[in-house]
């Protein structure tokens, strides 16, 4: 339930950032990171340690949840967060609005799903 909470906290500041050329990478990698955390929360709970990003982003795309966007849009912000902190990619302003947008959409159904199956965990 922590990281779920850090995610959630993580997310509310990173979305109050200024979209500039020099936040862009910032904004780009912490918004990957709340999912990621989300998706690890689920893992957690299951008694279940990923080892990669790739585990808690599959996760969350199992998710059956309603969203104004593709939740497999996921694993684009993971490739794309890999090319920034890899490939020294430098995000463009839309690049970065786009993936605000993206957050928008989907972090709340997502972290409620995330919050019931956990509680589903804990209960049973």
């Amino acid at each position: 339930m922590s990281i779920l909470e850090a995610a959630q906290r993580d997310m509310k500041y990173t979305d109050s950032l200024e979209v500039s050329e020099y936040s862009g990478p910032t904004i780009i990698r912490n918004i990957y990171e709340c999912f990621r955390m989300m998706g690890d929360s689920i893992l957690v709970a299951e008694g279940i340690e990923s080892e990669d990003h790739i585990t808690p982003i599959n996760e969350l795309m199992k998710l059956k949840v309603t969203t104004d966007r593709p939740v497999n849009l996921l694993d684009n912000l993971r490739r794309l967060r890999h090319n920034i902190n890899y490939y020294g990619y430098k995000p463009s302003p839309e690049d970065v609005r786009e993936v605000k947008a993206i957050a928008k959409s989907l972090f709340e159904p997502i972290r409620n799903e995330v919050l019931r199956k956990i509680t589903k965990n804990m209960d049973g």
